[in-house]
């Protein structure tokens, strides 16, 4: 079975290579957003996977509830402590909703629009003493918060619920103030992706070595129609026929090239470079 990758930054992929011997098994999503676009989990719930799920905007949620039926999905945002509710930005249309007031500012003031309203919030722990299997540890965390992070780890209690890879989104151009909460529980650092920072636990340090390289060729997977490759801002995806037609110029494009490197007359300039170059070093 081809593996299929929706995950935004391939971290679809990153995980199936660490996890695909040990599964299906059991995730948490928080930020999980779209059920299929730019989605972490898709491909994994395609093979057995479950999870809970957590989202607070009301689209996304209804859409997770329609996609994924074996899955728990919450519409509650995710902090530091069961606090009933909080100001909530919602920015549907980008991705970028957020709990934290100053990302929300800053996106403000590069043109993003946000609707503040209030949102249930809980804790990790409250969310795995009522849905995580009776193991103390499960597969993966997932956190995508858009500024959050921090708050969300210290409402989790690593010695209780060990999840072997814990995914924090967290752009490479900028110094996560949370990662000592996570260094001190009893993770490592395994690998930036560019977006997203990666820690095993301890006792799973073998999980290290498949995840000691970004994605790459060698995986074997292929992209979704419509895969989004462009900032997480943006959110935008081709349509299929857009799709279809890149795909189509992409391929002709590398048959040309084989056929111009298979031509003699590449064959002799190469020939000639190369004596050009030998007699210029004399």
């Amino acid at each position: 079975m081809t593996f299929i990758s929706y995950a935004q930054n391939f971290e679809d992929v990153a995980l199936w290579r660490a996890l695909k011997l040990y599964g299906p098994g059991f995730y948490i999503d928080i930020g999980a957003n779209h059920p299929s676009i730019d989605s972490v989990t898709r491909s994994l719930y395609e093979r057995g996977w479950r999870g809970v799920n957590v989202e607070p905007v009301q689209r996304y949620h209804e859409a997770l509830c329609a996609a994924r039926p074996r899955d728990v999905n919450l519409c509650v945002a995710v902090g530091s402590k069961d606090a009933g509710e909080l100001q909530f930005f919602e920015s549907p249309e980008t991705g970028l909703s957020t709990l934290c007031p100053e990302m929300a500012a800053q996106q403000s003031a590069a043109g993003i629009c946000f609707t503040p309203r209030k949102v249930t919030t809980r804790t990790l722990v409250s969310l795995c003493e009522e849905h995580v299997p009776q193991a103390p540890a499960f597969q993966f965390l997932k956190i995508d918060v858009e500024g959050f992070e921090e708050q969300v780890l210290q409402g989790m209690d690593f010695r209780r619920w060990r999840p072997w890879i814990v995914l924090v989104e967290s752009p490479y151009h900028t110094e996560p103030d949370w990662e000592s909460l996570i260094l001190a529980a009893g993770y490592q650092f395994a690998l930036c992706d560019g977006l997203n920072r990666y820690y095993v636990a301890q006792e799973r340090i073998e999980l290290l070595v498949p995840l000691a390289l970004p994605p790459n060729l060698l995986d074997g997977f292929v992209l979704c129609p419509g895969h989004s490759l462009s900032h997480p801002a943006d959110k935008k995806t081709f349509p299929q026929d857009q799709y279809d037609k890149a795909l189509q110029r992409a391929e002709a494009a590398e048959a040309q090239l084989e056929a111009i490197y298979a031509s003699r007359l590449w064959a002799f300039g190469t020939m000639v470079r190369s004596l050009k170059s030998r007699f210029s070093r004399r």
